[in-house]
């Protein structure tokens, strides 16, 4: 069904080339507590009351978790999609003639395949786990919620740009690259131990 799978692949692919603004501004319109449509779902199905979602920090981490996951999915499918497009189509047709199912091909054709691009990836999250998306925390963030969702990069970000306290802001950006650097030197040394193939 070719417009389905149009339909399909833009609704994830798209979401990758929208801005943080976009993206919290849906969040925000979907989430309100009078016009959010999942208030009015809730209310029609169980009659809940509307729920300020937006504004409770223990749902923000969820909404974190599930925007970013919303918003980077399709460009991660579109990666590993390129992975697997790579894997010779004799090794499954082998393994469907010997006896193989799904779950079998998965395992032991479809996931080693795919392995060095998993790790690559891997490797790639872990230099910059400590540089998390500044932007999103930001925008979705509201004066209730940020004790729950700071982050180190907007702690610095508002130390330096709002306090203007820019020594503290350079040594603090200096010691989050150090360790990212190290983080991603002891990944690409584990990786190449492993046997995978690493980054340099």
């Amino acid at each position: 069904n070719v417009p389905f799978k149009r339909m399909v692949q833009t609704i994830s692919y798209m979401p990758h080339f929208f801005s943080w603004v976009i993206i919290a501004a849906m969040f925000f319109d979907i989430l309100a507590p009078r016009t959010g449509i999942i208030n009015k779902i809730l209310a029609a199905l169980v009659g809940a009351e509307p729920r300020m979602w937006m504004g409770e920090p223990h749902y923000f981490r969820s909404i974190v978790v599930i925007s970013n996951a919303w918003k980077e999915s399709g460009w991660g499918a579109i990666v590993y999609l390129a992975a697997m497009m790579a894997i010779d189509p004799q090794l499954y047709e082998a393994a469907v003639i010997d006896g193989a199912g799904k779950f079998r091909q998965m395992w032991h054709i479809t996931l080693p395949g795919i392995a060095p691009t998993i790790v690559f990836i891997i490797m790639i999250r872990l230099g910059a786990i400590l540089g998390s998306d500044m932007e999103q925390i930001m925008l979705l963030s509201t004066p209730a919620t940020l004790p729950t969702g700071d982050v180190l990069s907007y702690y610095v970000y508002r130390m330096g740009i709002g306090r203007m306290q820019f020594s503290f802001a350079t040594a603090a950006g200096l010691f989050t690259s150090v360790i990212g650097f190290l983080l991603l030197v002891s990944a690409n040394y584990l990786s190449v131990k492993i046997g995978q193939r690493g980054l340099f």
